[in-house]
Formats: C-alpha cells, structure tokens, sequence
C-alpha cells in the first residue's frame, strides 16, 4: 500500500514543478517546496493558462492513472498480459495528445495488442510497480519479462524497457525488505538482463550503467540539496530521470524527503518523486506523508487501499 501511495503522492506533488528549470522552480515557488503549495483542488497557478489541461493541486497524472491500469490489469487476469495491459491503458485519458507523441499512437492506434516502434523515454517505467508487487525478488527473469510486456504497447526501445525492468526490479526487493545497496543492484541487473535480451542500436548508452554513475554523482555530494543534484542530474532524458529516481530511492531514508527534493529539482520532476516515493514507500512504509495521501484520494478518488490489497494477495 505504501508504495502506491508514494507511487501517487510522489506524482501529484512532483506535477507542480513538472518541466520547469531549477531557476523557474525557485521564481514560481521562493520559499520552496513544501508539500501541496495551495488548496486542494483548486488550480495550479502556472497551469492557468495552460490550453491542454488545467492540473489542480493534489492531481495525480498519467503516471499514477496508467499504474493503476497495470494493476487492474493484473487483477483481471491474475498475471501479466501484453494485450491485457493494452486494453486497460486504452481507458485511460490524460495526457493523450500529439504532445506526448508515445501515448498519442498508441490509443490512435485503439489496438490493445500493438507493439510500438521505438520510444526510450520513462513512459514504462512510472506504470511498472505493480509487476514488483506481483512478483517476489528472486524471479528476476519473470520480474523483466513482465515488464517488458507492460511497456511495449507505447514504449519498446531499449533504454525505456530496460528502466522499467530496473523499476519494477526495485519495487520487488523494497518490499522484500532488501537493504539499500541490494535494491539498487538487483534494479541494475534488470536493467543489464534486459538490455542483453532486447538491445538497441550497436552505438546506444547502457541504461544500467547510467544507473550507476547517476548514483555514484549522488554519493560524491557532501548533502544531497535541489540545486546540487539539479546541476549534476537534471531530470530531461532516458539517461537521466529513472537513474535519478533510483539514485535517491538508495540514498535517501525518506519517500516524503525524496518527493520534496525531486519537485525542487524541477525537470521531469513528477517521475522522479512518483518512482522515488513509490519505492521508499515499499522501503519505508512510515516515510509515506498520510496528510498528502488523503489530499491525493479526496482529489482523485483512486482506492489505492483496495487495489493494493488484491495485488498483494497475488505475490508470489
């Protein structure tokens, strides 16, 4: 339960800040950060103007929307299914727009069985939590798979199957109350399995080794503060935002304290704090900020307390 509803916090608080730079984060928040930055439900003041949509405060995006739909996909066929995932993606509706070309093709598309061609960002990665629920950390094999399976209806390159690979890997050895240090080696054993099994193009970075050299960047600052981790990894590609969150997913005690650092970083700032938080939250289910839990479900209306349970009752 703790994951998800870091998993969903992490996206709603991180939504606030979601592509500005660390300059713009300080101009439109002065003292910070803090937590929900306003009344529930109302607006967010730099999305007023904003012809797509209007995010208010407390929202969750796409990313907790199609987690959720991974997850009721699961429990609809009690595993993982490549078409199942599709058909219940296909229900979803934020962020379907030209903008975000991934999601765009696929439900132009309206087939639950497509494959897409290409796309390495971190689409798959924020959605694939519920396969680390589902499956316990010693089944790697069945931990990359089913990861692949639910990213390739919008993401198929090899950068974006082997992050969700290493999240879900993550997710699966929180909750199995690994230390640290093992969380994040089995996520960069995922990352590399996946990479070996679907490869991309001969010249392409390894996405597991950008996973260590993101932390390794983390661990030579003296304090892990916004404006240092902005100006040694600032969340913009595939290279940057899942290592980012998984960085701090291993460094830090806190999903609360690793939510509020990613906002205040900016950048693709809700995927960082809604896959930090997620797995802190398996990590550290105490961490999970309870009075931002209950904004996010009077705001959204998600039930993450049931759909939790099934999922938990299907571990293996």
């Amino acid at each position: 339960m703790a994951c998800l509803q870091g998993i969903a916090t992490g996206d709603a608080v991180g939504k606030q800040t979601e592509g500005l730079s660390r300059e713009n984060v300080q101009r439109w928040y002065p003292n910070g950060v803090r937590g929900f930055e306003g009344t529930p439900g109302a607006v967010i003041p730099r999305y007023a103007a904003n012809s797509k949509r209007q995010w208010r405060i407390g929202e969750t995006t796409d990313d907790t929307e199609r987690t959720l739909a991974v997850a009721r996909a699961i429990l609809t066929e009690k595993a993982v299914s490549h078409v199942g995932v599709g058909r219940a993606m296909l229900e979803c509706v934020k962020c379907v727009h030209p903008g975000v070309k991934s999601l765009w093709e696929f439900h132009r598309a309206a087939d639950p069985g497509r494959i897409a061609v290409g796309h390495d960002g971190c689409g798959a990665a924020i959605r694939v939590a519920p396969i680390g629920i589902l499956h316990s950390s010693d089944s790697l094999d069945a931990l990359v798979n089913d990861a692949r399976a639910a990213s390739i209806s919008t993401h198929a390159g090899s950068l974006a199957i082997a992050a969700a690979a290493a999240t879900a890997a993550a997710v699966s050895a929180a909750i199995d109350e690994a230390p640290a240090s093992d969380v994040l080696a089995l996520a960069e054993q995922a990352a590399a399995k996946a990479e070996s099994r679907w490869p991309g193009a001969s010249a392409a970075p390894s996405f597991a080794t950008a996973v260590r050299i993101v932390h390794d960047e983390l661990v030579s600052l003296p304090v892990l503060r916004a404006e240092r981790v902005a100006s040694r990894c600032f969340p913009t590609g595939p290279l940057t935002i899942v290592p980012l969150a998984l960085a701090l997913a291993t460094l830090m005690p806190s999903a609360e304290e690793a939510i509020l650092l990613a906002a205040n970083v900016g950048g693709d700032s809700d995927s960082v704090a809604s896959i930090a938080g997620g797995i802190l939250g398996a990590m550290y289910p105490a961490t999970v900020n309870q009075q931002w839990c209950e904004v996010v479900e009077n705001v959204n209306g998600h039930d993450v307390a049931a759909i939790a349970r099934e999922l938990t009752r299907l571990r293996r």
